[in-house]
């Protein structure tokens, strides 16, 4: 009788361990079921993500509106392409410099591209910026048959400027030095018709978006020789760290567009470079 209880114990006890064996391995599963579940919604969620690009309304080549009604510019078609060469989704909102700005401050957007140089002072305010994609000057502008030869000319006289851009730092290096004063606008068509109707002797702006306003609008505007920038670039920004990726993004799809040719034909398509 007693071999036979202490063998009747004996199979209790391991039946007792195989149903503990059991439940840790079930346990064990479990969690790797949910880690691998959790990592591939992550995956899914990144991979759905629409980054939301702003940018301005009217700033001919690099971003404006066609005849078709289309959307279009060099800003436009590098960050198509790059996106494209990369596998990301985005919207891109056309709200105007000021707006553009101040949307990706207040996290209503991840990025800004609208032909914004990359400057010290803007990386010092906490702009984050991609590789360079364009250099470009700043140039004086004058009226049709002015007489202003130079920046000594300006003396006394008004310049028109744009808000925030560096045609606005431009003018204001110069400005005392030549003893010209200036006034701010916060569109670049309002700016030039000042120049045009005579209420300003000048005005400053990136030097391909005056050349291509002037073709194109057959302004009654002039570029003069010797009263540009020495040119900086243009760079896609973000204002948050946790945006990092989408900059990463950029400047991986940018390299790739340059060493494929795609960067060329896109710059070839608005200025014949």
């Amino acid at each position: 009788m007693k071999k036979l209880l202490a063998m009747a114990l004996i199979g209790c006890m391991a039946l007792s361990m195989m149903a503990c064996g059991s439940d840790n391995g079930g346990a064990q599963a479990g969690t790797q079921d949910s880690a691998a579940a959790d990592s591939a919604a992550d995956t899914t969620a990144d991979g759905d993500k629409v980054w939301v690009v702003a940018t301005d309304t009217v700033f001919r080549p690099f971003e404006f509106t066609n005849e078709n009604g289309e959307f279009v510019g060099i800003d436009v078609d590098i960050l198509a392409a790059i996106a494209e060469d990369q596998g990301f989704q985005y919207e891109l909102k056309s709200l105007g410099w000021d707006a553009a700005v101040a949307a990706v401050q207040s996290g209503q957007a991840d990025a800004i591209i609208a032909g914004a140089t990359i400057k010290q002072e803007r990386i010092d305010s906490g702009w984050m910026f991609s590789d360079g994609y364009y250099n470009a000057t700043q140039t004086f502008v004058l009226a049709e048959g002015s007489d202003i030869k130079g920046f000594e000319d300006l003396a006394g006289k008004n310049v028109a400027v744009k808000n925030g851009t560096a045609g606005m730092d431009f003018a204001n290096s110069l400005k005392d030095e030549y003893g010209f004063t200036t006034s701010v606008f916060e569109d670049s068509p309002t700016m030039y018709q000042d120049v045009i109707l005579g209420n300003s002797a000048a005005c400053v702006e990136d030097t391909p978006i005056m050349a291509d306003s002037i073709k194109i609008g057959n302004l009654a505007l002039t570029i003069p020789e010797g009263m540009e920038s020495e040119g900086a670039p243009y760079g896609f920004a973000i204002m948050n760290e946790s945006n990092q990726k989408l900059l990463d993004m950029f400047n991986a799809g940018l390299a790739n567009i340059k060493e494929n040719g795609k960067y060329d034909e896109i710059l070839a398509k608005y200025l014949g470079e």
